[in-house]
This record gives C-alpha cells, structure tokens and sequence, in this order.
C-alpha cells in the first residue's frame, strides 16, 4: 500500500504540475515533453491499483 501511495503522489504531481516539463528544459530535452503523457497516466493507473489492492488485503500482506 505504500509503493502504491508514494508511486502516486509522485507521478501525479508529475502529471499535474510542471516538473517535469521544467526538468526536461533544463536538461535540453524538452522535445519529449509531449510523450510524457503516454507514459505518466498508464504509470499512474498501475500505482493507483497497487494501493487498491494494498489497501483491501491490509496492513498483514496475507
């Protein structure tokens, strides 16, 4: 449950915010910014269901 809560709140703030857009000028690579999406929201679904399944099997794993 916590990869999957981290793992989200660290690729929606990628998503939703600049950062990455701003990282990638500075590095000189700002020409991949437009595919940032099809990366970002297919990782944000996986991170988003790893929680869900933390989240209904509990804090035991089992």
């Amino acid at each position: 449950m916590k990869v999957g809560a981290i793992g989200g709140v660290i690729t929606a703030l990628c998503c939703f915010t600049p950062v990455l857009v701003w990282l990638f000028t500075i590095l000189g690579i700002s020409a991949l910014v437009g595919y940032l999406d099809y990366v970002l929201f297919p990782l944000l679904a996986v991170f988003m269901i790893l929680w869900v399944i933390g989240f209904f099997r509990g804090p035991s794993g089992n």
